[in-house]
């Protein structure tokens, strides 16, 4: 009797997920001809992926980047052709830029409407806490948190009125920090804020979904790597008095070898990112990560925060 409970708990948490994925199975994908689609971030990496794989399955996509005669940009026109892809100057960080996105979808809505909104912009870096300028934490919350929040905003209207999709970029560093705890602030905050809307927008039928990826570094070009000699350059004489270019160099050797790991294949992400954009009953969370990677978040969200210290203490150390 003392067993049976707790299993028969077990079944019924685990139900509603397996009739869910039973359903995505069984359920048609949606149509996109004659819907739009904006995208933030597409002068490179997984915006860029997605710009393009939206284009061909039908979507018209606004695609926005940061330098539309920039490179990058410039090759996302020339592979999409003329037709449903037009790109345009978004910076997220100018609530102008984002408002004349606005006028623009509006101005070029197709038949069926503003289907969804793809907060993907983000940058990252990296550093000790000390080691990073005011000026620097502001820059990363308003491109990577506020950011995605005004684009939001200015699109809430929209997504209500057409029932569309609300895709946010966030990571797995969301959960923990190995040297970069500036970019994991911002994914924190980026969760919270999407699980607050997403409760809000259920009435409306209005579905926001979060992208969690692993190291995915050598796909995207979000993080180079890290020169030792430039931190150094960079310190205060109170963070030159603590560490010493040995130190620094030790930690920048640490977070170029994880970059190095990371997988080359963003099209792992874009699938996660489509499906959440087309399936019937999209997810609430796509973790797209390696096997030790899930393994690390699932330490962190069971295990005491003493463990998890323990454990990255040790993988800081090697």
């Amino acid at each position: 009797m003392g067993v049976a409970a707790p299993l028969l708990l077990l079944l019924l948490l685990l139900l509603p997920l397996v009739l869910a994925r039973l359903w995505r199975r069984g359920a048609v994908p949606l149509d996109p001809a004659g819907r739009a689609v904006l995208i933030t971030g597409c002068d490179s990496g997984f915006g860029h992926l997605l710009a393009l794989r939206l284009h061909r399955l039908g979507f018209t996509v606004f695609a926005g980047c940061l330098c539309p005669g920039g490179e990058g940009a410039q090759r996302l026109q020339r592979e999409a052709g003329a037709g449903r892809l037009r790109v345009l100057r978004l910076d997220v960080t100018r609530s102008r830029d984002v408002l004349a996105a606005k006028e623009l979808v509006l101005s070029h809505l197709p038949e069926r409407g503003f289907w969804g909104l793809v907060n993907n912009a983000g940058i990252s870096t990296f550093g000790e806490t000390g080691w990073l300028s005011m000026e620097k934490y502001e820059k990363f919350a308003d491109v990577n948190l506020l950011g995605s929040i005004r684009t939001t905003l200015a699109f809430l209207p929209l997504l209500r009125k057409y029932k569309g999709r609300i895709v946010f970029m966030s990571s797995i560093i969301a959960y923990f920090s190995l040297g970069n705890g500036i970019y994991s602030m911002t994914k924190a905050a980026i969760e919270k804020f999407c699980d607050a809307l997403r409760l809000e927008m259920k009435k409306f039928g209005v579905q926001v979904c979060i992208i969690q990826p692993g190291n995915y570094a050598r796909s995207t070009n979000i993080q180079p790597p890290v020169s030792a000699e430039e931190i150094w350059n960079e310190l205060s004489e109170e963070e030159k008095a603590v560490y010493n270019k040995e130190y620094v160099q030790e930690r920048a050797n640490f977070f170029n070898s994880i970059l190095s790991e990371g997988s080359t294949n963003g099209n792992e992400v874009v699938d996660a990112m489509v499906d959440a954009l087309m399936s019937p009953a999209p997810k609430a969370r796509y973790m797209v990560a390696k096997l030790k990677e899930k393994a690390l978040v699932l330490v962190c969200a069971l295990f005491p925060t003493a463990v998890m210290d323990s454990v990255l203490s040790y993988a800081l150390s090697k």
